[in-house]
């Protein structure tokens, strides 16, 4: 069995964490690790505790603990996907790039311990009930929204549409797990850094009035910011009626 980032020196950043009122948990990896594509995989945990002190919510995150080549720990946030907070239990899914955390969920096997810290993740389904969703996401954010997906319902009845524009990369990304519902629409974007291309492009060319509907926006920091402004004028959302959040920086992969 091998241990990571549990009970460890976790340096500055684990300092501020604890100055914010973070918690630690030793998550435990609970069955071999099942591989969507090469580039996705997913493996399942006991939560040390957490599901039963943290209320669950969709979208809900940790910060895990991994080590680099130089043995320092550094964290990374990962969707808690599929809960079962009676069992304690959950799924982490990670979108395969160079770096620590791949390196680990790539080794990681039955036994094995995880250092995870939960700082608060809070976010909450409008109220009242949008007239729709606009979603734009990619690999690494796809977990939080499946979870968003599963939170608005899978049938029509019970939940309002969802308009999902999903950044690729990879041609295996066309087989991700997708939580969608016979009345939503998916736009795929591949992946284009060059100015005038890509997903920011998309989202605006798409753009109508869409006052009463909600934006959800998961990207990397740049085009988070990009497409989070499309969806706050162009669709007439205002400031209120977007979350966004970075699931990584431009300038490198996500670990």
């Amino acid at each position: 069995m091998t241990e990571t980032g549990v009970g460890g020196a976790k340096g500055i950043q684990g300092l501020i964490l604890k100055a914010f009122g973070a918690d630690d948990y030793r998550l435990t990896v609970t069955a071999p690790a099942r591989y969507f594509t090469d580039h996705y995989v997913r493996l399942e945990f006991s939560g040390g505790g957490l599901l039963r002190e943290k209320p669950y919510h969709p979208t809900m995150f940790l910060r895990l603990w991994f080590e680099d080549r130089q043995g320092r720990l550094h964290q990374r946030g990962y969707t808690v996907v599929d809960p079962d907070p009676a069992a304690d239990t959950f799924a982490i899914e990670f979108a395969l790039h160079e770096g620590a955390a791949a390196r680990w969920a790539l080794t990681a096997r039955p036994g094995d311990a995880l250092g995870a810290t939960f700082l608060g993740s809070g976010f909450a389904i409008p109220e009242p009930a949008p007239e729709g969703w606009l979603i734009v996401g990619d690999a690494a954010s796809l977990p939080a929204i499946n979870s968003l997906l599963d939170a608005l319902g899978r049938t029509t009845a019970r939940g309002v549409p969802v308009t999902f524009w999903f950044e690729w990369v990879h041609d295996s990304d066309k087989d991700l797990p997708m939580r969608l519902r016979p009345h939503d629409t998916l736009h795929r974007v591949r992946r284009d850094p060059a100015p005038g291309a890509g997903i920011v492009e998309a989202v605006r060319a798409a753009a109508f009035d869409a006052t009463g509907h909600f934006g959800w926006v998961a990207l990397d920091t740049a085009q988070t910011r990009a497409v989070a402004s499309v969806l706050r004028t162009d669709y007439k959302l205002g400031r209120r009626g977007v979350k966004s959040q970075a699931y990584w920086l431009e300038t490198r992969c996500p670990s």
